[in-house]
């Protein structure tokens, strides 16, 4: 049931042959290739955008924006509050993405065609070679955003903490203000950053406040 959810609840065919259908879509779609690309975390939203991407690449920049659509009119979300995004490709090779507030119901989506921005076999070719000569660089991208997205989520996590009464009175004046200052802290180390720390940077403030 949960695989199915990412297909907007189609059911799913358990006789084909595994194999066979990998080696027929490369056949027949040979120059498709998804991106699920995340942003850090905001608060208080009331629309998104979700942007379609074609690459090979980690940093969303870097690769072949292919559309994009919005999501509002729900009520202002908290951190980290869930959406659904489901991708469905036909036999034609058309894509289509739709977005979905899973507390309203509030939904869009968007259909891509072959002809619609999409990148020529010569291109996707380049693309990939250009994404094996920078893999190392995408690799520390991708190490500093999982860092910088795993100290987010945890300031999160704290702020909720201290909120809560049953835990926050438990804390003599001391201790809290030892907390809000290394929050404080952290907090200040990401929204500073300019591009200019590495990801060990943001991997040491998490086991310090941790601690």
């Amino acid at each position: 049931m949960r695989f199915m959810s990412y297909f907007n609840g189609k059911g799913l065919c358990m006789s084909i042959n595994p194999n066979e259908a990998v080696a027929y879509g490369i056949k027949n779609v040979p120059d498709l290739v998804l991106l699920d690309v995340m942003s850090l975390s905001l608060e208080n939203l009331t629309s998104v955008q979700i942007n379609v991407y074609e690459g090979e690449r980690t940093r969303a920049s870097d690769n072949n924006l292919l559309g994009f659509f919005s999501l509002s009119g729900f009520p202002p979300t908290p951190q980290y509050h869930p959406f659904d995004i489901c991708f469905d490709i036909d036999v034609n090779g058309i894509l289509s993405v739709s977005a979905e507030e899973k507390t309203t119901g509030y939904k869009n989506d968007i259909a891509i065609t072959n002809d619609e921005g999409k990148l020529s076999a010569e291109e996707i070719k380049r693309m990939i070679e250009k994404a094996e000569t920078y893999q190392a660089e995408d690799n520390k991208f991708l190490r500093k955003a999982n860092a910088m997205n795993a100290l987010d989520d945890y300031i999160y996590k704290m702020k909720t903490i201290l909120k809560k009464d049953d835990i926050s009175l438990k804390l003599c004046s001391q201790e809290r203000q030892k907390i809000s200052f290394a929050v404080t802290k952290a907090t200040n180390l990401l929204h500073d950053d300019k591009q200019q720390n590495e990801a060990v940077v943001f991997e040491d403030s998490l086991k310090e406040l941790a601690i």
